[in-house]
C-alpha cells in the first residue's frame, strides 16, 4: 500500500540537521527524494567519519534519499538542477541566506522553471531585518532567543551550556515537513506552488511559548528566579525530576496537584502543602521545599527502580526508568511500536535506525531505503533527465559530478 506522499518528488539541497531531518520523514511518507551534495560531500558526512565520507551523523538523518553529488558552482552543474526542477514538486533548501542565488537555486530562478514548485527555505534569522544576513547554527539560535538561558544548563563557572540534542534544528525540520504537507494540500485546491520560509529563530521562540507571551495584566515573571541546577532549584522541582534508586535511576513527572499528592502518599512522604496553605517565597516555604525534596530522595533509594514503577503504575503516577539511548534499539516498547527499522547500506551493512515516528493506517509510513553513499545515484538520476552515459562520463571527468561510488 503506497504512502501518503507517494508520487511526490522532492529535490533537497541540504546539510547538517534541519532540512535533512525534514526530508527523511517526508520520505517515510512515500516521497521520492533526491539529495544534492557537493562532490566532496556535505559537512555532516565528514564529521567524525568511520569510513571515507560516511559518519553516524549523516546516516542518522538521510535515509529514503537518492544521492547525487554535483558542483553547483559550475554552469553544467546548475544545468543539471534546472533540468530536474520541472519534474519536482518540492525543493528543500538549508544553506546560508546568500548561497541559493549564487548557486542558481533561489526561488525566483526555480519558479521560472516550474510555477507549481513548493520551495521551502530554512534560515537562521529569517529573510527580513538587520540580522537576516547572518548564518547561524542551533547554538546561535538558542543564544539570541533566550533558549540558552531558559534551558538553565551551566558549567562550573555559570556559563550557559547548549541544550542537546539540537532542539532548534530538529524542531525546524519537523516544521518544514508539516509545511510541505500543508502546501501540497493547498496546491491541490489552487494549483499554485509557493515559497515557504522556516527559521531557527521562530522555532526557538515557539518552544518557549509561555516565556515569550505578554498579556494585558501582570501574570508574573515567566523565568524561574532560582536556577534548577542549584540546591533550592532542584528542591523546587522535587515532583518533576530524576532520582537515584537502589539499583539505578527513575524519573518522576507530577505536573498537577492531584498527581503530586498521589505520589507523596504512595511513597509515604508527608508534604504540608497538601493539607494547608504555605505561602510561597517565605522562609517556611523554602524550608518545606527542601525537607520534602530530601525526604523523597531518601525514599527513592530504598527500592529498586522496577519496584517503584510497579507501585507508581498502580496509582497512576507518571514515571519511567532513566536509560541510555544506546539501550533503546533493543527496548521491547520501542520494538512493539515499530520504532526501530533495519536497512542495508553498501558500506556499513545492516543499519538499525529510528523508524517512522508516526503510524498512518490507510497510507502506511515506511523507511524506504538506506542513506545514500556520496553520489551513489548520479548515473541513475542523470539518465532519468536525458543525459547519455557519454555525457555523464564527461561531467565526471570534468569534476561537475562526483566520482563513481567507491572510486
Amino acid at each position: 500500500m503506497p504512502g501518503a506522499l507517494d508520487g511526490v518528488r522532492i529535490l533537497e539541497f541540504s546539510e547538517m540537521i534541519a532540512a535533512p531531518f525534514a526530508g527523511m520523514h517526508l520520505g517515510d511518507m512515500g516521497a521520492d527524494i533526491i539529495k544534492v551534495e557537493p562532490p566532496a560531500g556535505e559537512p555532516w558526512r565528514l564529521t567524525l567519519p568511520f569510513a571515507p565520507a560516511e559518519s553516524r551523523a549523516f546516516l542518522a538523518l538521510n535515509r529514503n534519499k537518492r544521492g547525487v553529488s554535483i558542483d553547483l558552482k559550475t554552469p553544467e552543474g546548475q544545468e543539471i538542477v534546472h533540468r530536474l526542477v520541472p519534474q519536482m514538486d518540492v525543493v528543500l533548501v538549508n544553506y546560508r541566506p546568500d548561497t541559493p542565488a549564487k548557486l542558481g537555486i533561489d526561488y525566483d530562478t526555480l519558479r521560472a522553471l516550474n510555477e507549481r514548485i513548493i520551495y521551502v527555505e530554512n534560515s537562521a534569522m529569517g529573510s527580513r531585518g538587520a540580522d537576516a544576513h547572518r548564518p547561524g547554527y542551533d547554538l546561535v539560535a538558542q543564544a539570541v532567543t533566550g533558549l540558552l538561558l531558559t534551558g538553565q544548563r551551566t558549567d562550573d563557572d555559570g556559563v550557559p551550556m547548549p541544550i542537546t540534542p539540537a532542539l532548534a534544528d530538529y524542531g525546524t525540520g519537523l516544521t518544514m515537513a508539516f509545511a510541505v504537507c500543508a502546501a501540497l494540500f493547498a496546491r491541490e485546491r489552487t494549483g499554485l506552488g509557493q515559497k515557504i520560509e522556516a527559521t531557527l529563530l521562530g522555532t526557538s521562540l515557539a518552544v518557549q511559548a509561555g516565556g515569550f507571551m505578554r498579556t494585558g495584566i501582570d501574570t508574573g515573571n515567566p523565568e524561574p528566579s532560582v536556577s534548577s541546577t542549584s540546591a533550592l532549584g532542584r528542591a523546587n522541582s522535587a515532583y518533576y525530576r530524576a532520582y537515584p534508586t537502589r539499583d539505578s535511576m527513575i524519573a518522576i513527572a507530577c505536573l498537577t496537584p492531584v498527581l503530586r499528592r498521589r505520589f507523596a502518599e504512595a511513597i509515604g512522604v508527608d508534604d504540608p502543602r497538601h493539607t494547608r496553605q504555605v505561602e510561597r517565597g517565605t522562609p517556611e516555604h523554602e524550608e518545606v521545599v527542601v525537607q520534602v525534596a530530601a525526604a523523597i530522595a531518601q525514599r527513592m533509594t530504598e527500592r529498586d527502580t522496577h519496584e517503584w514503577l510497579e507501585l507508581l503504575d498502580s496509582v497512576g503516577v507518571p514515571a519511567g526508568a532513566v536509560r541510555r539511548i544506546s539501550e533503546m534499539a533493543d527496548d521491547p516498547q520501542v520494538l512493539a511500536n515499530d520504532l526501530a527499522v533495519e536497512l542495508e547500506h553498501p558500506v556499513t551493512g545492516t543499519v538499525t535506525m529510528v523508524g517512522p515516528i508516526v503510524r498512518m493506517h490507510a497510507t502506511p509510513t515506511a523507511a524506504q531505503m538506506a542513506p545514500p553513499t556520496l553520489g551513489q545515484h548520479n548515473d541513475e538520476v542523470l539518465a532519468e533527465i536525458g543525459y547519455s552515459p557519454a555525457e555523464v562520463d564527461a561531467m565526471r571527468s570534468n569534476g561537475v559530478i562526483g566520482p563513481e561510488p567507491g572510486g
